[in-house]
This record gives C-alpha cells, sequence and structure tokens, in this order.
C-alpha cells in the first residue's frame, strides 16, 4: 500500500470514516511520500513553557547536528503550543495533526493529563505517540502506540526513598503536586521508605495550579518530620524552596529531599543558593560526567543564549534518536506499526547515560542518580554521587 493510501486510511479512521471526507477534510497527502512529518505538541506558554522550550530546543539541536533527513526521507516537525493545561486542546491539536496535516509520528507532551488525552488518536490512527515529558508510571498503557523517552515518576523516587533511610532519615512527610505524577511519587515514596524501616507521618497534596504552600508548609514545620520529600512538576520549585527556608523549616533542621523536577537545571541559576545541599533524584543532571553530555551541554548552551539543558530537553533529544534510528532499521518506512517494532528494545548512550527502550514496557530503563547541589565555579549544579543502575520502572 501505498504512503498515500495508508494516510488516507488513517484519516478515515480518526475522523470517523467517509463523513469526514464528505465534509472535505481529507487534505492533499503529496508531501507524505516525501517527508516523515512529526506532530511536536508541547506548551510554549502558560505556566508550564518552560518544559516546551527545552524540548523544542533539544529537538532542533538534534536536527542540527544530525541533519533533518535520515533514510533518503526529510523529516519535517510541526510544532504545536497546546499551553499545558487543557486535555481537550491537546487531543485536538493531535487529531488535526494526524487528519489534516498527515503526521507520521506525535510527539512532546508536557504533563500527564495532556498525554492521557492523546492516546486515543495514536490508537485509532495508529500513529507512534513519544512521550518525551509526561511522567505518571500508567501512560504506556494507555496505548499501544505510546514509547516514553523522558522518565516515570516512581523510576525517580524509590531510589531516593531507599538512600534516606540509609543516610539517618527516620521520619519524612511527603508533599506533592495533586494529580498523576505526583499521586505516583507519593504512593512509591511511602511504600519504599517504610519497607526500609522509615516511618511517613503524613503526606500532603497541593493543587496544581497556582498553589499557595504557605498553609502546607505550615502543617510541615508544626509536625517537625526529620524530612520532607518533595515532587512539583519543573518550575514550581523555587517557590517551594523559597518559601521552605523563609518560613524556618530549614532552621528547625528539617531536611527537604526531592525528585530532580524540583531542583530544573533549567532554573538552578535562578533557584540560587537557597538550594545549596539539597539532596536530590533525577535521571538526568546538566553536570553529568560524560563526554556525550559536556558537548551536548556546551551545544545547547550556545544555541540558546546559555540557558542549561533540563531533563525534559533529553527527553526531546532521546525522543528524536529514537525516531531517526527506527527509521534507519526500517529504511524510511514510516508505517506507524513497522516504526513501532523498530523502536522496541533500541539502546544507545544517551548524554544521560546508557538507555534501553523496555520491549515489553515501551518505557526507558536508565541509570537513576542521586544528587547533591552544590557551588561549581559561582553556580549551583546538581552534582551526582552515587546511581543505581539500568533501574526500570517498579510502577506504583
Amino acid at each position: 500500500m501505498s504512503h498515500k493510501s495508508v494516510n488516507v486510511q488513517r484519516r478515515q479512521m480518526v475522523l470517523g470514516g467517509t463523513a469526514a471526507a464528505a465534509a472535505g477534510l481529507l487534505p492533499s497527502v503529496g508531501l507524505a511520500a516525501d517527508a516523515v512529518k512529526v506532530g511536536l505538541i508541547v506548551p510554549m506558554s502558560g505556566p508550564f513553557a518552560s518544559t516546551g522550550r527545552q524540548i523544542d530546543a533539544a529537538v532542533k539541536l538534534y536536527q542540527k547536528q544530525h541533519g533533518d533527513t535520515v533514510a533518503g526521507r526529510k523529516v519535517h516537525v510541526i510544532l504545536k503550543d497546546d499551553g499545558g493545561v487543557a486535555p481537550d486542546v491537546t487531543k485536538r491539536i493531535a487529531q488535526e495533526l494526524v487528519t489534516r496535516e498527515g503526521v507520521q509520528v506525535l510527539a512532546g507532551f508536557g504533563l500527564t493529563p495532556l498525554a492521557f488525552a492523546a492516546a486515543p488518536v495514536a490508537t485509532q490512527s495508529r500513529t507512534p505517540m513519544v512521550v518525551m515529558a509526561a511522567a505518571t508510571s500508567v501512560i504506556p498503557r494507555r496505548s499501544p502506540y505510546i514509547v516514553r523517552t523522558g522518565f516515570t515518576l516512581p523510576q525517580v523516587t524509590a531510589p531516593l526513598a531507599e538512600w534516606a533511610f540509609k543516610d539517618g532519615i527516620g521520619s519524612a512527610i511527603t508533599f506533592v503536586s495533586d494529580y498523576g505524577p505526583g499521586i505516583d511519587a507519593e504512593k512509591v515514596f511511602v511504600k519504599r521508605f517504610t519497607e526500609a524501616g522509615g516511618k511517613v507521618v503524613d503526606s500532603i497534596r497541593t493543587p496544581l495550579l497556582n498553589p499557595d504552600y504557605a498553609p502546607f508548609l505550615k502543617r510541615v514545620k508544626d509536625t517537625r518530620p526529620q524530612a520532607l520529600f518533595v515532587f512539583v512538576p519543573s518550575g514550581e520549585g523555587a517557590s517551594v524552596l523559597k518559601q521552605f527556608n523563609e518560613r524556618g523549616l530549614s532552621a528547625d533542621g528539617i531536611r527537604l529531599i526531592c525528585t530532580g523536577d524540583v531542583l530544573d537545571d533549567d532554573l538552578m541559576v535562578s533557584i540560587g543558593p537557597v538550594s545549596e545541599g539539597v539532596v536530590s533524584s533525577h535521571h538526568y543532571s546538566a553536570a553529568h560526567d560524560s563526554p556525550e553530555n559536556k558537548t551536548y551541554v556546551e551545544a545547547f548552551g550556545r544555541d540558546n543564549g546559555g540557558r542549561r539543558p533540563n531533563f525534559h530537553s533529553v527527553g526531546g533529544y532521546d525522543g528524536m534518536h529514537l525516531l531517526y534510528e527506527a527509521l534507519k532499521k526500517t529504511n524510511g518506512d514510516a508505517n506507524g506499526d513497522k516504526l513501532l517494532a523498530a523502536m522496541k528494545g533500541m539502546s544507545w548512550t544517551s548524554v544521560r547515560g546508557p538507555v534501553t527502550l523496555d520491549t515489553e514496557t515501551r518505557d526507558i530503563i536508565q541509570d537513576v542518580y542521586i544528587r547533591r547541589s552544590e557551588k561549581v565555579d559561582g553556580q549551583m549544579w546538581n552534582v551526582e554521587f552515587d546511581k543505581i543502575e539500568q533501574f526500570k520502572d517498579p510502577g506504583v
């Protein structure tokens, strides 16, 4: 079957067949045979815009370094801003990309509810969907066409919970944003920390949008645990750290430990010395000591006004690598099922370290690092001091 007929068939499936055709919604797809179109849906505006900007910059950098042609096919990325907060908007954009733009791959997805919204579109149209950012464990189970090149919250939380107890922390409070990844992080921290021998004395969930952390931090201050475990999405960490210190929790001897989202590399300069000594766990740090990462950080900074790449950028960069290598394996055939089969089980040396796309779960297997925020050459960096090798998503 030709590229053209395959794409028309996919579009009819998503829009409801002949009714869509009759409505004139099926465009000319002459370009489809020449270019592999990637619909990149990320928040470029709104409260989570830093996620979209990082992914977009990494995708552009990958194509700058590796060219826009692979296996004889041009790879054309169509960037769409979904604003990051409205699942119905993300779903509509995904539908339009598949039906009107003729994309063969969907990618991006800044937050879990947005990935959930697009999943049925991927399934119905048999379109591979590369989740580069959203981190709830269950996401790949929402569609057999989803692969993930970022991480999961359970994957980076479990090692920190076990490390905390070994480091002498006996009691803790969990403090998470009240949506999928936060609930994952809470459940996994409680499970792993208590199994290790620790005690979780309270679990606090804060609103995802426009949160006022003051009343929640007062609860923590009054309870006085040995540590506060925090997960908030990228961009919220500075506010939590600032208020944690301003309200005297640090002075009371309460330790703050967190997932790497809180200490986003992109924001470490603006967060500043208030983060010093905070221990976190994550799959990537801009300070990661490898030749591949040093080259990546330099190139990213050069192209983006000196900004550091963060973990979301790496999800985007590796998402493009996965697509390019899959196209090489299929000799340029962008059929969704063939691309998906080529992606499963792929291993490579990422800027974060060695990674493998799990054949069964379609999630990424990777090293998880324990890091400490330290001043290096006058700026704060997440310096890795321990790692858990090739750690799979443990689920919730």
